[in-house]
């Protein structure tokens, strides 16, 4: 009994931004949800034609920040007034000016590790294979190919309907990819 191949998607190439532009609000309009747009290049717009929201990275940043920020203050107030309180120039222990560098500096590193962190992990980061290289057409994505591959775990996916819709959106050429 031979092995059944398990499919991914279906992968559409269109011919220019404009026409993935519009074939991206197709798809959006059409109540699909596992799916993904790919360009050589930033296409302004894309992502209001994809139906997506804000990113959370910001926010991602800000806590990180104020954390860091929060924990540079506690460590040094702790250490300066309750773990080894020392009176140095007269100064009270719990001396908050000659804490602001340590507590910036905190501020500064955690935030960027939220950032950096969080977009791995956002962006599913590493991630060292993806079906979609399995199309030798894909490989048209790094130079001037303009695609949208819907995946079959849509809830929405139906292959001949999904396929008659990139179709009639524009595309150039519909393919069916391995997982």
């Amino acid at each position: 009994m031979p092995k059944r191949k398990k499919i991914y998607g279906l992968l559409a190439e269109f011919p220019n931004p404009a026409a993935l532009y519009h074939a991206c609000e197709k798809v959006r309009d059409a109540g699909y949800a596992a799916w993904d747009a790919y360009s050589p290049f930033p296409v302004h717009g894309l992502e209001k034609a994809m139906g997506l929201g804000r990113s959370v990275v910001p926010w991602i940043v800000a806590i990180m920040g104020f954390s860091g920020a929060g924990l540079g203050f506690l460590m040094q107030w702790w250490m300066s007034a309750v773990d080894y309180p020392l009176i140095i120039s007269a100064k009270p222990y719990n001396s908050y000016p000659a804490f602001v560098p340590v507590t910036f500096e905190l501020g500064i590193l955690l935030g960027s590790f939220g950032a950096v962190f969080g977009m791995f992990a956002l962006n599913r980061l590493p991630q060292l294979y993806h079906s979609l290289f399995n199309s030798d057409r894909f490989a048209k994505v790094t130079d001037d190919g303009f695609f949208i591959a819907i995946e079959a775990r849509d809830p929405n996916y139906d292959p001949v309907r999904t396929r008659t819709l990139l179709e009639e959106a524009g595309a150039i050429a519909v393919e069916e990819v391995e997982d």
